[in-house]
């Protein structure tokens, strides 16, 4: 299951709540699973904005070095120079 960014925002706000109660608080998935769940999600956000960082970084430095670099015109090769003398 996918969540957005307020379905995140409401199940963090309710785990508040829930480790708030202590041991009292409602059936269901204990309140430090989900703490441990939501400190996994937002590590995968920043490791994602880094390696997305990252990448947006090295087109950058692949675009200036193609500007940079010409690109060879009409280029003789040793084969081209044998099949001009036999002719």
């Amino acid at each position: 299951m996918i969540l957005d960014a307020n379905q995140l925002a409401a199940l963090r706000q309710r785990n508040d709540e829930e480790v708030r109660k202590g041991n009292n608080g409602t059936h269901g998935y204990p309140a430090q699973t989900i703490q441990s769940l939501l400190h996994t999600v937002e590590a995968l956000k920043k490791e994602k904005r880094k390696w997305k960082k990252l990448a947006q970084a090295r087109g950058k430095a692949l675009e200036k070095s193609a500007i940079s670099q010409p690109e060879p015109t009409d280029t003789i090769r040793p084969t081209d120079i044998r099949h001009r003398h036999e002719k």
